[in-house]
């Protein structure tokens, strides 16, 4: 029955984690370090408890076949958390542009950070080949401008009929949309519905 009861346990954390994707579907929650290592753990313990029966036994018995499908099962797990996170980048990336707001950077770790960055580049490096700016239009615009509010400082923006536009935080700007959209990602500007 001790037997059993530790079987049981096996790839319970690697499914906390996959449970943890699907609840944060919507949302980048901070990268649950903790239950990836002891994920991790748990699978160096279960290979070593192989490579160890092996060596006794030279046979490939049940205990083994059981313990290696649960590495494979911690192994899906953990790809999966860690895939859901990256396409949650991905798609963060074209939702708030190049720069994410605080908040979001705050749930980050550092291989995230970096990947994000570099899919940044990538990102930029394919845009400047094309000759065009992807992250524009995601939907097709209702008008050409819209009426803007000014949640920051940020200084003067020049439109493409050479006006100067002062941005001063409480102001309210009816401007063209290309040139707004990326200060509304960026949190700048918010679009005022009216």
């Amino acid at each position: 029955i001790h037997f059993y009861k530790r079987l049981k346990m096996f790839g319970e954390k690697g499914l906390e984690l996959v449970k943890e994707a699907a609840r944060t579907h919507h949302s980048l929650i901070p990268f649950n370090e903790d239950v990836v290592r002891q994920t991790l753990e748990e699978t160096r313990a279960l290979w070593d408890a192989n490579r160890t029966e092996v060596a006794e036994t030279s046979a490939i018995g049940a205990s083994i076949t059981l313990r290696h499908a649960a590495i494979e099962r911690n192994k899906r797990c953990l790809l999966a958390y860690l895939n859901h996170r990256v396409e949650k980048l991905r798609t963060m990336r074209w939702q708030f542009g190049a720069v994410l707001p605080e908040e979001m950077r705050m749930n980050l770790c550092e291989p995230e950070m970096e990947f994000f960055n570099k899919y940044n580049k990538a990102l930029a490096g394919y845009m400047r080949a094309v000759g065009t700016d992807l992250t524009n239009d995601n939907a097709p615009p209702k008008s050409l401008y819209i009426e803007v509010r000014v949640k920051q400082d940020h200084g003067e923006i020049e439109t493409a009929d050479g006006e100067v536009v002062l941005l001063k935080k409480g102001t309210q700007h009816h401007l063209p949309r290309d040139l707004c959209e990326q200060l509304v990602m960026q949190g700048v500007l918010e679009h005022v519905v009216s």
